[in-house]
């Protein structure tokens, strides 16, 4: 848990509440006395969902709710909320390119469009809503700051700013009663991070002795940040004093993925066994977040390096690893 919250609204509604980021969002809110109403299609009988609601599903002030922002009734849910925070959606470059794109615009666009639509319709005071340091693509290595280009590579990317730019389009309407922040995150991880992505994927290959996919040379420089900083950037951006608009959340410091091999290494004290691919499709060489914004208008600086941040989520694995086993 963060060590220090920002002032926290008295009722709130978390959108993808059973996620990954959002359930670490609902424990934390809970914690500073805010009553959560959580919304996902996925519930307790989802064994990663429920993993992720564990904690938080008997709380006296968390009420689940399970639905599907493209068909259910969404102003009932925002009845009396000082704040929304969107997190909902479909997640993951890769799978966009195929198919299941249709599912990408359906979750992160058209269902977006409902939740705004709702939040003004409701007067619902703020919605802060989760982007992706994807939308800037290709950089030339230096931080980006949240006026730069953005260059989105891949359809998901294109979805995460398409979804940003439709709730900030709703905030700057005549009239609008709910202002927008929108938190481009960069890769954040720590405990119950989704299985896909790579420090997860690095740190289950030295616990498991499994092959670790790498795609790319490794040389792939990321800005990783630890999900309670994240937490404590997005409380944040929901205090009515914040101003609306984009902001950078990241960890301050960038690292390889060649790093995180070797600091997986370390502190698993394993080896781990490298199966190398190709670059995929939207990968892009560098992320690095410009976080001036941050702290000049939510107080944020990150706390959590990456080494201390590791070892917390490798605690986490481990003590899911032995639980399975028991």
């Amino acid at each position: 848990m963060p060590q220090a919250q920002p002032h926290a609204p008295q009722r709130a509604v978390i959108t993808g509440a059973a996620g990954f980021i959002g359930s670490h969002l609902a424990e934390a809110l809970l914690a500073a006395g805010t009553t959560v109403i959580g919304v996902d299609r996925r519930d307790h009988y989802d064994p990663r969902a429920a993993a992720n609601l564990a904690r938080i599903l008997d709380h006296p002030a968390y009420i689940h709710v399970t639905a599907d922002l493209l068909t259910c009734a969404v102003e009932p849910l925002l009845l009396d909320a000082d704040a929304v925070f969107h997190l909902a959606g479909i997640p993951g470059v890769r799978p966009s390119w195929g198919p299941e794109f249709s599912d990408y615009v359906g979750s992160n666009i058209l269902a977006t469009q409902r939740v705004m639509t709702a939040a003004t319709t409701m007067r619902v005071p703020r919605l802060v809503v989760a982007s992706s340091s994807s939308v800037y693509g290709p950089t030339d290595g230096t931080p980006s700051a949240e006026n730069d280009p953005t260059r989105p590579a891949s359809p998901y990317a294109v979805t995460k700013l398409a979804e940003e730019q439709l709730c900030l389009a709703h905030a700057t309407r005549p009239g609008s009663p709910t202002t927008v922040v929108a938190l481009r995150y960069f890769t954040v991880y720590g405990p119950r991070q989704r299985p896909d992505m790579f420090i997860h994927r690095a740190l289950n290959a030295a616990l498991a002795g499994t092959p670790l996919r790498l795609y790319g040379d490794g040389h792939q420089q990321r800005d990783f940040t630890y999900i309670d900083d994240v937490v404590t950037a997005t409380i944040a951006a929901a205090s009515p004093q914040a101003p609306g608009g984009v902001v950078n959340v990241g960890g301050g410091t960038g690292a390889t993925l060649r790093d995180i091999i070797r600091s997986a290494q370390e502190l698993s004290g394993r080896p781990i066994e490298i199966q190398a691919h190709t670059t995929r499709n939207g990968d892009v060489p560098v992320t690095r977040a410009d976080l001036a914004r941050a702290r000049r208008l939510l107080g944020y600086r990150p706390t959590v390096d990456l080494t201390t941040g590791m070892s917390r989520q490798l605690a986490a694995l481990t003590h899911v690893t032995a639980a399975i086993s028991s």
